[in-house]
């Protein structure tokens, strides 16, 4: 077997063991999966109205809903990719990358980009029609990121790659060896200032987005363990930034924060879960494998708060918001809890089916997609 086919191969087993907190059954373990934690009546402390709905198609792959200003971008697993009004939900335009999406979606704004399963970076500028397509050496499960006219593609292989955001020409490629198995889900890429930061394996590393020289890396987690499962510890999912504190969630080992000025690692904790975080000035938040959501605090990593009121329900990465923290969970159900000591405050619901990303806030929205297609606008009474 090549070496392409066992890292294809190792995908699936890390996407199998990705959001779960026991054993899977087909390794043979006998244990029931712990029953998802009973809500008590919600209780509106803080009071918000549906606003609007809106469908895409089914949602089966990492998604990240990418939102400029008053709008956001949102695709589906056929290929469908839509750009909506975030104050009516009204589609402002919409395309089909013509391949199921493995990855997506990154845009600024004016270029929208995807990664389809054959393969492909697709990108839009607002047309029906791609304004091109380029053929990836490697899978992606990472949306592109999409700044300073070029789009930024982190392949499961490892790899960083740079296009032009209007020819679609590759500028620079850079590649680096890793463990042999990679997840099938979301990874860090973003700008702080003029630099680019992206999570390779358990380390943040900032390169120049020019050319992809390595300017700094600064280690959240470092593999450890006998087997290769063991040792995953890619960043996964959404970053809390704050000016150029960046903080970030290593697969089931730690959470931390770093310095991305100096390339320095602020704290770095233990931590068991597999979704990204979000945050403010004071309080990092995540969602732990197990359910329960934990505040630390940004100047140190030592925990604020943590909650086990949603135990096993399947929680997405939070959004901070207001005084508030969302999470959506495996039901579709989205709940706000206290950010001061992660209390509820409220608990909205969608179609039945799993939020499928982490929550966004677009204007004064805040808009969630469910895996049945679902796109939901709440906004404050």
């Amino acid at each position: 077997m090549s070496r392409l086919a066992s890292r294809g191969a190792a995908l699936v087993l890390a996407a199998a063991l990705g959001g779960c907190s026991m054993m899977p059954s087909w390794l043979g373990s006998s244990a029931e999966k712990p029953k998802p934690a009973e809500l008590g009546p919600n209780t509106a402390l803080i009071q918000v109205r549906s606003a609007w709905t809106a469908r895409i198609g089914q949602v089966g792959f990492p998604l990240s809903v990418s939102v400029n200003g008053g709008t956001v971008a949102v695709a589906s697993g056929d290929g469908s990719v839509a750009h909506l009004d975030a104050a009516s939900g009204r589609q402002l335009w919409s395309a089909s990358a013509g391949a199921p999406v493995s990855a997506g979606v990154g845009s600024d704004g004016k270029l929208t980009s995807v990664i389809t399963r054959t393969n492909e970076i697709v990108t839009f500028a607002g047309g029906a029609q791609p304004a091109w397509r380029q053929k990836l050496t490697a899978q992606s499960y990472t949306a592109p990121f999409v700044a300073g006219g070029r789009v930024f593609v982190l392949a499961a292989d490892r790899s960083v790659s740079a296009y032009d955001g209007q020819t679609g020409r590759r500028l620079w490629n850079q590649q680096r060896a890793g463990e042999p198995l990679v997840l099938r889900q979301s990874g860090v890429m973003l700008a702080v200032g003029d630099t680019l930061v992206v999570g390779l394996a358990g380390r943040l590393v900032g390169m120049n987005p020019l050319n992809g020289s390595v300017r700094w890396e600064a280690p959240i987690a470092t593999p450890r363990g006998t087997n290769d499962v063991e040792r995953l510890v890619d960043l996964v999912g959404t970053v809390s930034r704050v000016g150029t504190s960046v903080c970030a969630r290593a697969f089931q080992a730690r959470v931390g924060c770093v310095d991305a000025d100096r390339g320095t690692v602020a704290w770095s904790k233990p931590a068991s879960g597999a979704e990204g975080l979000a945050g403010d000035e004071r309080l990092v938040f995540g969602t732990e494998s197990d359910g329960k959501v934990v505040a630390w605090r940004r100047d140190n990593g030592e925990r604020a708060w943590s909650t086990d009121r949603l135990l096993y329900r399947g929680l997405t990465a939070p959004l901070a918001l207001g005084r508030s923290v969302v999470v959506g969970d495996g039901t579709g159900l989205v709940h706000m809890l206290s950010r001061e000591d992660g209390t509820p405050l409220n608990r909205l619901a969608t179609d039945g089916s799993a939020i499928a990303a982490a929550p966004v806030l677009a204007g004064n929205t805040l808009v969630v997609v469910t895996r049945g297609g679902g796109v939901y606008g709440f906004t404050p009474e």
